[in-house]
């Protein structure tokens, strides 16, 4: 049998289904993207503001591109956008870039979760909503609050609504000793909502906060208070945070002029129903450019699994002189011996409230055992 010669065209290869393109790394720049201010995320599409404060300002909804699949997009952010930027109806552009973000306001499950949350961008003020009653203030939120406002480089601000329903002092003396500015929504009750042909300034004064008692009489918002918290809001990018019922989304409206949907309080468990299911930001009206307020959903948990201990000191001004006298290595926790912070609050440092604000400052160093708890949560244990 004689011998066959093979050449060339004895080869057979298999069709690429993906292609006969070689595959590349690089991506392109995208130059000529437009820069957008993301307002809102809804089963993935991205609602940005494009060309503000311009006469070309518009609205664009944008899909975000694939190779940004695991980067987290929220309110707040700046983004770059291609492809259709007209804003017209029934268009879609694509996001291709997320922007450095300036601030970024995180928080965790629990305390032992390592998975970071981003809740906002790029916000320099964040409004720590509680009510008075019903639901009642919880010290341990706004503490929570405090750490993650100070732990991103966002300054806090304290909003206590329904105040006519339970005083509110015994609540602000825990905070006395900080550099906290503090609103407070007094407000007589009513039994009638305003007219829908009432001026605005008496719609703000009476935008409802729902804290219905028996008689089925109403508190509502004071038209001063909104008036205080607008003198603080001008000109920045705010965030408010707080749990459901406390009356978030009405002091929204009231500021911006919306149609924020407003919620109850369960009488059973005492905690507010869910009516945000998203984080909005919102203009400020007849506010200067760049006066933005971002309303968020009613949050349960607040985990600061993502800041290191030795920063959660930072957030207890009014105590963190007192480790001064501590040792080195002192964890300031409720094992610590010899914590300077037991003598400084022991001689009336930290005013009436120091015992309480000591406890829940070692709550938060001590929950869970933070590194073991983290450490085994990843090990799937």
């Amino acid at each position: 049998m004689a011998k066959r010669e093979w050449d060339e065209s004895d080869v057979r290869i298999r069709p690429n289904k993906r292609g006969s393109r070689p595959r590349t790394k690089e991506r392109p720049s995208h130059d000529d993207a437009v820069r957008g201010r993301i307002v809102t995320v809804d089963r993935g599409r991205y609602t940005a503001i494009v060309a503000e404060d311009s006469s070309e300002e518009r609205v664009v909804v944008a899909a975000r591109a694939r190779e940004l699949r695991r980067t987290p997009v929220v309110a707040g952010d700046f983004v770059a956008l291609v492809g259709d930027v007209s804003g017209r109806p029934d268009t879609l552009a694509r996001l291709v870039r997320v922007e450095e973000r300036q601030t970024v306001l995180r928080r965790s499950a629990d305390d032992t979760d390592p998975v970071e949350r981003v809740v906002v961008a790029n916000a320099d003020q964040l409004v720590i909503v509680v009510a008075a009653a019903n639901p009642e203030p919880r010290t341990g939120f706004i503490d929570r609050a405090l750490v993650a406002a100070y732990d991103a480089g966002i300054e806090p601000l304290l909003l206590v609504t329904k105040a006519d329903l339970k005083d509110p002092a015994p609540l602000l003396a825990t905070y006395e000793h900080l550099p906290l500015t503090v609103v407070v929504s007094r407000t007589a009750e009513t039994d009638e909502a305003p007219a829908d042909d009432a001026p605005a300034d008496e719609s703000a004064a009476g935008a409802g906060i729902d804290a219905r008692g028996a008689d089925g009489s109403s508190a509502r918002l004071d038209a001063e208070a909104v008036a205080e918290l607008r003198a603080e809001l001008d000109g920045h990018v705010t965030v408010l945070l707080g749990h459901s019922g406390v009356g978030k989304s009405t002091m929204v409206n009231a500021l911006t002029g919306a149609d924020r949907a407003t919620g109850g309080v369960n009488a059973v468990t005492g905690r507010g129903r869910h009516t945000s299911s998203s984080a909005l930001a919102l203009r400020l009206s007849d506010a200067p450019a760049g006066s933005w307020i971002i309303d968020t959903p009613g949050i349960r948990s607040f985990g600061l699994a993502h800041v290191d201990p030795d920063r959660i000191l930072h957030a207890f001004a009014d105590l963190e002189p007192g480790t001064a006298a501590c040792e080195r290595g002192c964890r300031h926790d409720a094992a610590a011996v010899g914590c300077g912070l037991d003598a400084w609050v022991a001689e009336g440092n930290a005013g009436d409230a120091g015992p309480a604000r000591l406890a829940s400052l070692r709550r938060l160093l001590g929950s869970g055992s933070r590194e073991e708890a983290q450490d085994a949560k990843e090990l799937g244990a």
